[in-house]
């Protein structure tokens, strides 16, 4: 069964990106509140999804049979490659595409169900980018699967099926040594199929340095990104603490403030109530001091 930090996880991953920090802020606050420490660095470690990312990571936490579809078609897919299988290969790779066509399209009905003022803002192209990589590479398949994709994914492509290298069979059946004289007519044919085989293999020999230096330099264009988005998460976290304890100490001063007011209205009350017992009193001295004034005046007989 699920934690109850796991479904948090899960359903972040399923809203919208542009709700996803706030989201995960408050999540933290509540975790650090209830000093579930643990949770606190899961939460903390989150990063926000793409919305591409968060396309792709729709079909695996709802449909994640489908992904397993795409995974198992891409095994059967390299498996054709590597048996050099040509009409299970064609049939294959017409599936893909019709398998990540489909996939796209789920997508984006997912995300129109939630919000339809995304239907015409949606990286489609990203998603299936991300599709066909998972289908390349099995690293990537398992990072969908997971729910968790941050960025979409790319892939130069599933490559070139190489060529068997022929061979000159003689009438008796054996193969004919590679050293051994050959007829005009029988070793031009043999010689372009060499020819053509081995300058396909150096094309994508070729292609293939090509592609890891372009990985190698987007990996790190990722890891600097990485590493940006990390500061940024960052500085975003702790402007978020900053206003939380200004808005605690506002709270404070708002209070002390009532309080003060409340004072100030006990103090004028109690003023005016010794005013008016003064006034009192002078009127009794003023009183008195008349009666006394009436007495002196009067000689008795």
């Amino acid at each position: 069964m699920a934690s109850a930090t796991e479904a948090l996880i899960r359903r972040m991953y399923l809203e919208p990106p542009d709700g996803f920090v706030a989201a995960r802020t408050a999540a933290i606050a509540d975790a650090k509140k209830s000093g579930d420490t643990t949770a606190v660095k899961r939460l903390t470690a989150l990063r926000k999804p793409t919305v591409a990312a968060w396309l792709v990571n729709l079909l695996a936490l709802e449909k994640p049979e489908l992904i397993d579809q795409l995974v198992d078609l891409a095994e059967a897919l390299r498996t054709a490659q590597r048996t050099l299988q040509g009409d299970e290969l064609r049939e294959l790779s017409t599936q893909r595409r019709q398998i990540v066509s489909a996939l796209v399209g789920e997508a984006r009905k997912l995300a129109v169900a939630q919000d339809r003022g995304l239907a015409g803002k949606l990286p489609l192209g990203e998603v299936e980018a991300t599709l066909s990589a998972a289908m390349a590479e099995p690293e990537v398949a398992e990072q969908v699967r997971t729910g968790r994709l941050v960025r979409a994914a790319t892939y130069a492509g599933f490559g070139e099926v190489p060529r068997p290298r022929l061979r000159l069979v003689t009438g008796s059946g054996a193969s004919a040594d590679e050293n051994e004289p050959e007829s005009e007519e029988e070793t031009r044919p043999s010689a372009r199929e060499r020819a053509v085989a081995e300058r396909r293999r150096r094309e994508h020999e070729e292609r293939r340095r090509e592609v890891k230096k372009e990985l190698t330099a987007a990996r790190s264009a990722e890891k600097r990104a990485d590493d940006q988005l990390e500061k940024a998460e960052t500085a975003e976290r702790d402007a978020g603490h900053v206003v939380e304890d200004l808005d605690n100490e506002l709270a404070e001063l708002e209070r002390r403030r009532t309080e003060a007011q409340s004072e100030v209205g006990r103090r004028k009350l109690a003023r005016r109530t010794a005013e008016r017992e003064a006034a009192a009193a002078r009127r009794r001295v003023g009183d008195a001091e008349a009666a006394l004034d009436d007495l002196d005046s009067v000689t008795p007989d």
